[in-house]
């Protein structure tokens, strides 16, 4: 409580301490004019300083309710009060303090007691039928001033409790336009920092994904190669136990287990090198024959066939022709039985409606697990991880891929299927 009750004071002292000076000056006022007793034009001007020093202590906090007073007192000394006192010029600042910390509704209220106010003095002086009314129009300020600029009084009257009112109320109005002004400069530029920075944070997050979907073709990239060239390494390794004593054969296999291991580095470090030419070069150096020679050195019957005519694709569809055959041999040499062949197939696109070049390869699966034909999920069955790598090359260019087993009186055949677009779409 007490640490309320000194915030409410540190907020409001300049108000209260300037309601408290007004009350006090008021309070003067009134005892030197008639001595303050308690008769009843005393009390009525009492009532007025209390309203007045109240309204100027609201005039910040509480704009609406001294814009009340102000009415209040006008009203009361014009169905009978006593006359005006010197403390209701502090009118003014309350009429710059509404127009200043005011609602928009107290605002135009405001605005629309100006030209009330201007004919309320006026009624008010008309209605003086003591001698203060005489000395006002014989020898006040005003009267003087009027008769210098050969102007009725009256009118130099309602020029004064205009200028008196209207003056301080435009200064609170541009000291409110100002300070509105400066605070949305303020907002728009926090706000164009805002968007300063969310352009960066969107920039990195792209620079981000760009650097995981790099990471992830890279790794996809490692994958099919390597796991080729080891797959191919270890059937012609394999195949040695069965060559024989003849040095002349095994040396044969030996210098294509080497052949394949160098063209596996070169391949890894083209594909490191990051760029598109090297994926590229990958592709040619280890072409379509390539690849098919590769598998069929290390011992297993390859059928490959050719349907249509062959055309050269686009670098980056060569690319993706490449890893996907790759990857393909890769899971027929991993999971095939080796006592069978494995087939391969290229249909070329021929009339106007086709625009794929499918790529299909099978092989009897080592392990009998599914009984009939079905869709395989990447995540299931042989060689999960390669066929969502071969699932994403080819969606990323428009194709698609298939997996399925079926069931064949020898077991159970694993084909694989790609389709990559070559003629548009």
């Amino acid at each position: 409580m007490k640490t309320d009750i000194w915030s409410l004071l540190r907020t409001w002292w300049p108000d209260l301490l300037a309601g408290s000076l007004l009350l006090l000056l008021g309070l003067v006022e009134a005892v030197r004019t008639s001595g303050f007793s308690y008769q009843r034009s005393d009390l009525a001007a009492a009532i007025i300083v209390l309203a007045m020093a109240l309204a100027v202590f609201l005039a910040r906090p509480v704009p609406p309710a001294a814009l009340g007073l102000v009415w209040f007192v006008g009203l009361y000394q014009l169905v009978g009060g006593p006359g005006i006192m010197a403390i209701q010029f502090a009118i003014a600042y309350i009429a710059f303090a509404v127009a200043r910390w005011g609602s928009t509704i107290t605002l135009w209220l405001s605005a629309l007691s100006l030209p009330l106010a201007v004919m309320g003095g006026l009624l008010f002086l008309n209605s003086m039928t003591n001698v203060s009314a005489v000395t006002f129009a014989g020898r006040s300020p005003l009267s003087l001033a009027a008769d210098a600029l050969g102007v009725p009084w009256p009118l130099m009257t309602a020029a004064f409790i205009l200028t008196l009112l209207a003056v301080p109320w435009l200064i609170g109005l541009a000291v409110r336009l100002s300070v509105r002004a400066s605070a949305s400069q303020a907002s728009l530029e926090v706000a164009e920092a805002d968007a300063v920075r969310a352009q960066r944070e969107t920039e990195q997050a792209r620079e981000i994904a760009a650097l995981r979907e790099e990471q992830a073709r890279l790794a996809s990239d490692v994958h099919d190669v390597v796991g080729h060239s080891l797959a191919v390494i270890l059937a012609q390794a394999e195949s040695a136990q069965f060559l024989g004593d003849d040095p002349v054969v095994l040396k044969q296999t030996m210098a294509t287990i080497a052949t394949s291991a160098r063209s596996s580095l070169q391949d890894i470090r083209q594909v490191l090198a990051g760029a598109q030419q090297a994926g590229q070069a990958a592709a040619a150096h280890g072409s379509y024959e390539g690849l098919i020679a590769g598998v069929r050195s290390g011992g297993h019957e390859v059928e490959a066939a050719e349907v249509g005519q062959s055309r050269p694709l686009p670098p980056e569809l060569e690319v993706v022709a490449h890893r996907v055959v790759q990857e393909m041999l890769t899971n027929a040499i991993k999971h095939g039985r080796r006592e069978r062949p494995v087939r391969i197939e290229r249909a070329w696109p021929e009339g106007a409606w086709a625009q794929d070049l499918r790529i299909e390869v099978s092989n009897y699966a080592a392990d009998s697990r599914l009984g009939d034909t079905r869709p395989i999920e990447p995540n299931q069955g042989n060689g999960g991880q390669g066929l969502e790598g071969m699932r994403r090359r080819l969606e990323a260019v428009g194709g698609k891929l298939d997996v399925r087993q079926r069931a064949e009186p020898e077991g159970q055949v694993f084909t694989v299927t790609a389709w990559i677009p070559v003629s548009g779409r």
